[in-house]
């Protein structure tokens, strides 16, 4: 890469650095008070506590408003995950108790009540920040004892919040939200109420430090119990590995010396019986795939993936993805994904032209176009959903065009720039045999090694390997579980790749020793194959595991986790496609060919 391209890619750096979160660690200096100061609450969204995705704006329930609340200035991140604070009703003045203050009264006509009601039976939950620090409670209870048919449940809107701070000197630590079981509204039936909405403060002194204030929120993944689920997935993770290793170490290894001593006397003797297995397909085995294109396209994208994939977790594991962190993940896969487009241009134009394709201004569109075409189409649709329902998933406009802005300064630059280094890298593919002019017929083989039960058994051993941890990870994602064993995480992922590359290149052995030498497609296939399996999962996960409800949901979920599998697919497929060509390489390398 030339001084230019380092230049604009340092340039792009520095712009995309400025949209990260302003919102530093909690640890910033401004998070001093002195008493009866005023610290910032904000009211941020309502929703089904059980419809993760589909969120609203708080005032859009008829709660006590002012109609001058100030909206807060949001980054990247947090529009994108539908965080939208405005300034809350409640005044908390530091280190100041207050009892029974009055927000306001107010009459809720029938039509309040009506939707009250309805958020009341949907479980809406309420989220809040004070100090940066979240708060959550129910709007409202159902009281169903004593009664089974749900016409005779009552509902009541509680009326009343009960806000414990603890604090530190001049800091805020800690802050939690009860509601008053005893201060409620009924709603139940379609009639005009009068009430009034309460509020108290209590203020208590704490000695945990404020450098440790967040560790409240990443203690609950890090239980003794989850923690030895945890570790048992990893074990579990690592046996299947051990096996699979010393499956491939004997099998394959003495497969494969026994191959390498037959050929080796079969020189030796120099009699005219016919080659058979692997090494009597050699003249075929480098004969460059069908669609080219579409394979070099889909390595480059996969690769650019696995960069990204590897980005984020290093930023986890220096600590930038501490809980509430509104949004931080989103704008890191924003701009990371957008900085890491150079590696997909260089990679599939490189690969394009080793395979000696000629237009490769056609592959590098369909490299960018790949992963990126799908995901906007569906973002389309599912902003679209979002937009009918009024929720805080619906972007704004200005959002929108910040991520066309760096699509279009960023991420299509560094492409191109990717693409006319891998155009001049010049390289040759390194085929240690040569291809003949003809393609030979690939005997007839049994059902069980074409292509859809090879991808079902490539991508079940991954798939086991991962679906313990794949249960936290939806429950964190899409539920309220909080993630932060990262370590574990990563370790879960280097157990995949592994076990992913060495399933890919039993297989790839098996198909050749078969002499079947259209081995390309298929070991990408077999690699890529845990993301079905992955949504698979997510069909078990909706139905048997979680209560999400409703199209806007149901919409987001599939939707999402389609785009996440297809990710999963296209990164797992170039793993297994490299492995695979690194040993047919070694293989053919340690043989004499004629």
């Amino acid at each position: 890469m030339g001084r230019a391209q380092f230049s604009t890619l340092l340039f792009s750096l520095a712009i995309l650095t400025s949209l990260l979160p302003t919102h530093v660690r909690s640890d910033a200096s401004n998070h001093r008070y002195n008493e009866g100061d005023p610290v910032p609450l904000y009211a941020n969204k309502v929703g089904p506590f059980h419809n993760p995705s589909e969120t609203y704006r708080y005032f859009d329930l008829p709660f006590c408003s002012t109609g001058h609340e100030k909206e807060k200035t949001e980054a990247l991140g947090e529009v994108l995950n539908g965080d939208r604070l405005v300034s809350a009703p409640y005044v908390l003045d530091f280190n100041k108790d207050k009892d029974l203050i009055s927000v306001c009264k107010k009459k809720l006509t029938k039509k309040d009540v009506a939707r009250f009601r309805e958020a009341v039976k949907k479980d809406y939950y309420f989220q809040m920040y004070y100090d940066d620090l979240p708060i959550w409670g129910f709007i409202g209870t159902i009281d169903k004892e004593g009664k089974n048919d749900p016409s005779e449940y009552k509902y009541f809107l509680y009326k009343h919040i009960q806000f414990d701070v603890l604090y530190n000197k001049d800091r805020v630590i800690e802050i939690s939200a009860r509601m008053d079981p005893h201060s409620v509204v009924d709603l139940t039936e379609d009639k005009e109420v009068e009430t009034e909405f309460l509020y108290s403060a209590k203020w208590k002194p704490t000695d945990i430090p404020f450098e440790r204030r967040m560790e409240k929120y990443s203690q609950s993944s890090s239980l003794p119990h989850h923690l030895e689920i945890h570790w048992f997935s990893i074990i579990n993770s690592c046996v299947t590995v051990l096996l699979l290793t010393g499956f491939l170490a004997t099998i394959l290894m003495r497969v494969l010396k026994n191959d390498f001593m037959k050929y080796a006397q079969d020189e030796e003797a120099a009699d005219d019986q016919e080659e058979t297995g692997w090494k009597y397909i050699h003249g075929d085995v480098f004969r460059f795939p069908k669609n080219k294109s579409l394979f070099a396209a889909a390595l480059g994208s996969g690769t650019q993936l696995f960069a990204l994939t590897i980005f984020i977790f290093t930023l986890a594991l220096v600590g930038v993805f501490y809980p509430y962190n509104r949004g931080a993940l989103f704008t890191a896969l924003v701009v990371i994904y957008a900085l890491t487009s150079g590696i997909a241009g260089y990679t599939a134009t490189s690969f394009y032209i080793q395979l000696e394709g000629t237009n490769w201004v056609r592959n590098l569109l369909l490299t960018g176009c790949l992963f990126c075409g799908p995901l906007f189409l569906m973002f389309c649709f599912l902003n679209t959903v979002a937009i009918v329902y009024s929720a805080t998933a619906a972007l704004p406009f200005g959002t929108i065009l910040v991520i066309v802005l760096i699509w279009t300064l960023v991420t299509s630059p560094l492409l191109v720039l990717g693409g006319i280094a891998g155009k001049n890298s010049k390289a040759e593919f390194q085929a240690p045999v040569r291809t003949t002019k003809y393609p030979r017929e690939i005997p007839p083989l049994p059902w069980y090694r074409s292509t859809i039960p090879q991808m079902a058994m490539a991508g079940f051993l991954p798939f086991s390997a991962i679906y313990i941890e794949l249960y936290y990870i939806f429950a964190s994602v899409w539920g309220h579980r909080i993630y932060t064993i990262y370590s574990i995480l990563f370790i879960v992922f280097i157990i995949l790749l592994i076990v992913t590359a060495f399933i890919t290149v039993a297989l790839t052995y098996f198909q050749l020793a078969a002499e079947d030498h259209e081995w390309w497609w298929r070991s990408f296939l077999c690699g890529g194959s845990t993301g079905l399996f992955i949504y698979g999962y997510c069909l078990y996960y909706y139905y048997a595991r979680s209560d999400m409800s409703g199209f806007m949901q149901t919409s987001f979920f599939f939707g999402y986790m389609a785009c996440i599998c297809y990710g999963f697919f296209l990164m797992l497929g170039s793993v297994g496609f490299r492995a695979s060509l690194l040993f047919v390489r070694h293989i053919y390398r340690s043989i004499k060919c004629e």
